[in-house]
């Protein structure tokens, strides 16, 4: 229950419902759920049936289809949080035996390894996984499309790979493992890989009548890892809150933000789409979304968050096509983000003041470039330039007393202060460039050095 400051106006409500009302009509599925979430708290549920007084609740599974690869991806960066594996691993090293043991692990979670998109026929997933007992009924005869790590090649059987991968070092199942790992520690209880009622049946509907058609729900297999799971609106909404904070018992901060990075050039064309390690993040209306989209035969489901506006929307249908889940959850995020802007949390000083980082803070300057060196709340520290032209990053702060950059141009580089012999700071060094406290000073290590007839006008 949330409390009456959590909920949405009326009309948001009912620009909500009007929304998937309109997806669940045009798009002719038998039904839709879907539901949103604003810092933390799960402020609207709804959903549309062709079945009077049956619609489908918070708690009705649907499956979730490609959803299950971010889930995947979770279990992988464990095993190289617990320093099982590094990332830049040959799969080789740790799941010996494949035609795909050169790719590395970064390549299969990113979906850059040059792996075919589809498993050799029949299509998999509408038909039984048995009929593809071992890994290279998987991978196929010609399981390479492209060379490894040149381009992102959306790849099903990369994840099948990563959850034998999980399986090698677990010594269990994946889905024991999943089950042991996210799914109990994040209280996702209506989260599994076979239906559990209630649960939603899966339609085909006629594209030319409107007709309907029972879809199979097979199990996967080997293919599991990479599409197998059903869920429901409450239960994903809950891995929206992890996929945007992190939770200790599950995966640190800094690891999913590591999955929400894009990790290859995007396809081309598409230049408002990446991927990451197991997570899609895309451009809408100027706005950054990172979830993923899933579809199987009976049903298609999407996940999007907005880190910025601190708002999660899920949206589910049991139709095989029609119905733009990606676009409607995109969109139900922005009808909150819009009609209710997040409030900002109240401004706070510091609980105490460092001098000597306080010292630090005010303009600096790389040569005639007019930088603002800024001290952040977490001791880290955040140089932007003045005009907004040139490179800004963010800085964490490190044992050693220097800082090891976040983001942009200088992510992953070293920011350290540079002393004079009495202790006072003669300059700035960022990955080699200089930053003083005047243009060009004289009295600090420019490289080069400065004339010494110093700035001159145009009569001089």
């Amino acid at each position: 229950m949330t409390s009456s400051d959590e909920q949405l106006l009326p009309s948001t409500r009912r620009a909500l419902l009007h929304r998937i009302a309109t997806a669940q009509a045009e798009g002719r599925s038998p039904s839709l759920a879907a539901a949103v979430q604003r810092q933390g708290q799960v402020v609207w549920n709804g959903s549309r049936t062709c079945v009077d007084g049956h619609a489908p609740d918070a708690d009705t599974q649907f499956r979730i289809g490609s959803l299950t690869k971010t889930f995947t991806a979770v279990l992988v960066l464990r095993l190289r949080d617990e320093g099982l594996l590094d990332l830049a691993d040959p799969l080789e090293k740790h799941l010996p035996g494949t035609s795909a043991g050169d790719v590395t692990i970064h390549q299969l979670l990113g979906h850059s390894a040059g792996l075919g998109a589809e498993s050799p026929a029949p299509w998999w997933e509408r038909t039984p996984g048995s009929l593809r007992p071992g890994l290279e009924d998987v991978l196929g005869e010609q399981s390479r499309m492209h060379p490894a790590g040149r381009r992102h090649h959306y790849s099903n059987p990369g994840y099948t790979l990563l959850g034998a991968l999980v399986e090698a070092a677990r010594g269990a199942s994946w889905a024991e493992v999943l089950q042991n790992e996210i799914l109990e520690p994040l209280g996702m209880h209506r989260t599994s890989p076979q239906a559990q009622a209630p649960h939603a049946g899966g339609w085909a509907v006629h594209p030319w009548a409107d007709v309907m058609l029972p879809e199979p729900a097979e199990d996967l297999g080997l293919m599991a890892p990479a599409g197998q799971l059903w869920s429901t609106t409450a239960d994903l909404l809950r891995f929206a809150a992890f996929l945007a904070e992190g939770d200790d018992r599950v995966l640190a901060a800094a690891s999913v933000a590591e999955m929400r990075a894009p990790a290859a050039a995007p396809e081309s064309g598409d230049w408002d789409g990446h991927y990451g390690l197991g997570l899609q993040v895309v451009r809408r209306k100027g706005r950054t979304l990172v979830g993923h989209t899933g579809s199987l035969p009976g049903f298609v489901a999407a996940l999007w968050f907005s880190a910025e506006d601190d708002v999660a929307a899920v949206v589910f249908a049991n139709v095989t096509s029609g119905v733009p889940v990606g676009e409607v959850a995109a969109e139900l995020v922005g009808i909150v983000a819009e009609a209710e802007p997040r409030i900002p949390d109240p401004w706070r000083p510091l609980p105490e003041v460092d001098d000597e980082l306080l010292a630090l803070t005010g303009p600096w300057y790389w040569g005639t470039r007019t930088n603002i060196l800024r001290l952040t709340p977490d001791r880290g520290l955040e140089l932007q330039p003045l005009n907004g032209q040139g490179r800004g990053a963010r800085f964490t702060a490190r044992p050693d007393g220097t800082w090891i950059g976040l983001d942009g141009y200088y992510a992953g580089e070293t920011l350290r202060v540079v002393r004079n012999d009495d202790g006072s700071v003669n300059h700035l060094d960022l990955g080699s460039f200089v930053f003083t406290r005047e243009p060009y000073d004289p009295a600090a290590a420019v490289p080069g050095g400065v004339d010494e007839d110093g700035w001159r006008g145009l009569g001089s």
